[in-house]
């Protein structure tokens, strides 16, 4: 298998599977609680941003707690998914409900700066022409915050593919299952000779962080040229 084994293959590409389905299911609410504290004039917009950004602040074991105490079998709202064929505590999908908690604020932060750099008049201007609100925003507003929204869901994706506390609360550490990539390096750490193994991971989860602060720095760069043009 090359430079990495099948089990840290298998971890990597849990990995990306993970952090891949957390960004993609992520993006949506992201854009749209993003616009809402951006542009959003409501009762408990200060609630919002507040459990918004509380995973930021908690430690993730919490975070992985709490979602296990919602999301357990046993409960009444995983109780109800698991009825519909829904169910995340100990699968990889938990894994990435785990991770989408987790990045969430970096995504919503990202897209909401790139929301405020937008000048309203823009917006204003296509909807005195007679434009929908849903059109002002697929026609001007998105077009303008769109690197923005890139760069969230690059800080979003790198999170995922890092996270570690939320997700080994949450789902485990099951080979082939839940073992991601920062799980396996743990589980590598605990094995006598898996030093090696640990230390190619590490280096793997650095070239995936570093690539990721890359990009959203050169998406920043973009919308601010953009913003000042």
């Amino acid at each position: 298998m090359g430079w990495l084994g099948p089990e840290e293959w298998a971890a990597v590409a849990l990995s990306l599977k993970v952090a891949i389905w957390a960004t993609l299911l992520s993006l949506p609410p992201g854009v749209a609680v993003a616009m809402a504290l951006a542009r959003g004039r409501f009762w408990g917009r200060g609630l919002l941003n507040v459990l918004v950004h509380l995973p930021l602040v908690m430690p993730p074991v919490v975070v992985g707690y709490l979602l296990l105490l919602t999301f357990s079998p046993v409960a009444p709202v995983g109780e109800a998914l698991a009825a519909i064929g829904v169910v995340f505590a100990f699968r990889w999908t938990g894994a990435a409900l785990a991770a989408a908690v987790m990045g969430f604020p970096l995504m919503v932060r990202a897209i909401r700066l790139a929301v405020e750099a937008v000048d309203p008049k823009l917006e204003q201007a296509a909807a005195t022409l007679g434009a929908s609100r849903l059109r002002v925003f697929a026609t001007v507003t998105l077009p303008l915050i769109l690197p923005g929204v890139l760069a969230g869901a690059v800080l979003a994706f790198a999170k995922s593919m890092g996270e570690f506390g939320a997700t080994i609360t949450f789902v485990s550490n099951i080979p082939g299952e839940t073992r991601t990539l920062p799980s396996a390096i743990y589980a590598f750490l605990q094995q006598p000779g898996g030093d090696g193994a640990a230390l190619r991971l590490v280096l793997v989860s650095v070239l995936v962080a570093t690539g990721a602060l890359v990009a959203s720095e050169a998406l920043a760069r973009a919308m601010t040229r953009r913003g000042g043009s």
